[in-house]
Order: C-alpha cells, then structure tokens, then sequence
C-alpha cells in the first residue's frame, strides 16, 4: 500500500505541476501580468476562476485567497494589462481547467494524509528518523519493508543514487555520500561539510530502525525517537567542534590558543610590559678638543683628492684608446668599399697577390693610425681604384692570348 500511494503521489505532483503551467500559458494570453503577480499554482488556478475575464477584477474581492498587498497590484495591473480580449466560450474552458487542477490539488491532499497515516502504523520509528515521505520512498525503492530491512547501513545510506556509485567506480572518482536520504530533515539542517558525516550516521540508525519495524514486536516509535534525539546532538557536536579543529585540538595535536602578552601559563594576569623610557639612553662624552675633530675631518678630504687624480688619468687612456678602435673600423669599411666586386671567372684568372704587398699595406695603415688626414684616405682609395683599372686590361690580354693559342693548334 505504501509502495502505490507514494508513486501515485509522485505522479499527481506531475500532473498538477503540468497542468498549472497550461493555465498560466492560456489565461496569459489574455492577462500576462497575473503570472508575476500571483506564484503560486493553486492561488493562480483560484484567482482566474473567480475572475474570469480581467475587467471583472475591480469588482471582486480576492481576501479569502490573496494578501491585501497582491489584490491591491492584482486590481491596478488588471486595469493597465496589454492582454487580448477573450471570448466567454475560452473562458470558460480556461475555468474547467482550473476546477481539475483543483481537484487535484484535494485529492493529493487526502492522499498524502492516507500515506502518513499507513507510515505510522507499518514503520513508525522509521517516520521518527526520516518522516514520512523518505520513508515511504525507501521502503518503495527497496521493493517492501523485508526486503530493506536486509539491507546495511551504507547501502540504505546511498540508496537512490546507483547510476552516481557505479558511474564513480567505473571512472575511479569519489563515490556518493547519500541518496534518497538526502532529503531527510536532519540532513537539511546540516552544514555542508557535515552532510555527509550526518547521512552516514542517520543511515546507520535508519537501517536500525527499519529491522525493529519490520521484525520487532514493539509498534511504538520510542526507538527512532530516541536516535533522532542522538543524531541532533551529534549534529550541534559537529557544529561546535568545528572551532576547535581548526585550531588544532584534536587528539595528539597541541591546543593553540591566542597569544596574550599579559598572560602566563596556568596563572593569572603579570604585570604588563613597561613603556619606553628615553630618559635611561647613555649618552656618550663629547670632546672638548675641537682641533683635533678638524683635523680627522681634513684628513680624509685630502685622500679622496689624491685618489681622484689617478682616477682622471686613467678615463684619459681609455678615451684614447677607443678613439684608436674606431678610427681602425672606419678604415676597415673603406677599404671593404674600395674593393670592387669581381666576376667568378675573374676570379679565377687573376694570379695571388704576393706577401709583400700585404705587409706593405699593413705598414701603410699603421702609419695612417699615427695621425695621418682624412686627405691620404682619399688618395689612397683613388690609387687603389686606378690600380683595379690597369689590372682588368690584363686579365682581358690574358684572355685574347689563350684564345689565339686555341685557334693556333
């Protein structure tokens, strides 16, 4: 009987929730705002069965089913509303709609007194721990009362949540904390970093509960009061503890406790630190013979004066020096530019140059790095232009030669 009643309360939560929802969508069409104004789905179904159509609301008094304030904001949206006019002959189908929804609306209501009736009887100290639709869901989940009375406190514990255990286990992740149980009111009430201490607990003790109903001789629920009583303790322990842990006092850790300067181990208060007293600084002898002050003062000027001048003489060198370096590159990209570009097959036909003229340019560039004038760069690079001239006109008699011996053999 608990196994029907609690699936046909299910099914009667769907249907009525399916059915409120047509009649917003309906009867918005006609009056939009009443479904900001009004939440809840059995006042809606209500309020557009005494309404009707939106012109009657001014009329109409709405006390019996809405608050002062909501029929006040009923009556000044009906009168500004952007809605549709309706025929009678929807109006009153709209009307029909909300009498089933009504109706159901009753019926759920008997219905869920029927389940708690047949909850106390056959499983009080079960109702005790859970309350009645929990129960009812567990024991319907399990098949019959027997059936979950086998069963241990970690299976009634995840009871209702196999696809998240099995999917966990098979991916290797944490497993569930609670199932159906869940929903119970000690579990609500919990934090929820304790939710899960709190479930495995009152599985524990609902698993305990459910073999006295189903196999105990006793109908009273003297035994689920007591655990629930226990568990609710529990819970205020959990919440109470929760300081101290995170301070460190569990066991084989030491208490921390904030620090007080004033204040000693197992003793009352000390006497507090003194303040700072200026008046106790030493204070060292000055001396009376100014002479010798100047003197030590003089001293080390003439020091740093005489360490100064070998410090100019030596940026003098290194100025000089790099002076030198760059004069040297710019050399170097002249002569790079000097140097015409020669053909492969030149290349090939002119004969080495020989040492001596390599050591005799040497000496000319050293010569030039003594102080010679941008005037003998110049120069230079025009003579070694008219030597490039004069020595491609050889290369090419060089060249008319061979051939002519060619055409001789």
């Amino acid at each position: 009987m608990i196994v029907q009643a609690i699936g046909l309360l299910d099914d009667l939560d769907k249907e009525l929730n399916t059915y409120a929802m047509r009649i917003r969508e309906w009867y918005g069409w006609h009056f939009p705002e009443l479904t900001r104004i009004v939440q809840d789905n059995i006042h809606y179904a209500k309020t557009v069965k005494l309404m009707g159509d939106r012109a009657n609301a001014a009329k109409l008094d709405f006390s019996e089913i809405l608050p002062e304030e909501v029929e006040t904001e009923l009556k000044e949206a009906a009168v500004i509303s952007m809605g549709t006019e309706v025929n009678d002959l929807d109006l009153m189908n709209i009307k029909e709609l909300c009498d089933q929804v009504l109706s159901l609306s009753e019926y759920r209501a008997q219905l869920y007194d029927y389940l708690k009736s047949r909850m106390n009887t056959v499983a009080p100290n079960l109702t005790a721990l859970v309350g009645e639709l929990v129960g009812a869901r567990l024991i319907a989940h399990g098949g019959s009362l027997l059936n979950l009375a086998k069963q241990p406190g970690s299976t009634v514990q995840i009871l209702g949540a196999e696809k998240a255990l099995f999917r966990a286990l098979k991916t290797k992740h944490s497993t569930p904390k609670y199932g159906l149980i869940y929903h119970a009111s000690l579990v609500g009430q919990a934090a929820p970093k304790h939710k899960g201490k709190i479930s495995r607990s009152l599985a524990a003790k609902a698993a305990l509960a459910i073999r006295c109903d189903a196999l105990g001789d006793d109908q009273d629920n003297s035994m689920g009061l007591e655990n629930r009583a226990k568990l609710e303790a529990r819970l205020r322990a959990l919440e109470g503890k929760e300081l101290g842990r995170s301070a460190g006092s569990a066991k084989g850790k030491p208490k921390i406790e904030v620090y007080d300067k004033d204040r000693k181990k197992g003793a009352g208060l000390i006497t507090p630190a003194k303040s700072y007293n200026p008046a106790a600084d030493s204070v060292l002898g000055q001396t009376t013979n100014s002479g010798a002050l100047d003197e030590q003062d003089t001293a080390p000027r003439k020091k740093k004066k005489v360490e100064v001048e070998p410090q100019e003489e030596e940026a003098a060198e290194v100025a000089a020096i790099e002076d030198k370096k760059e004069k040297k590159k710019k050399k170097k990209k002249a002569d790079q530019e000097a140097s015409l570009p020669i053909s492969g097959n030149e290349l090939q036909n002119e004969e080495p140059v020989p040492k001596e003229k390599e050591k005799k340019k040497k000496k000319k560039r050293q010569a030039k790095d003594s102080g010679e004038n941008v005037e003998g760069e110049k120069e230079e690079k025009k003579k070694k232009r008219k030597h490039v001239e004069e020595e491609e006109p050889e290369v090419q008699t060089k060249k008319e030669k061979k051939k002519k011996k060619k055409s001789g053999d």
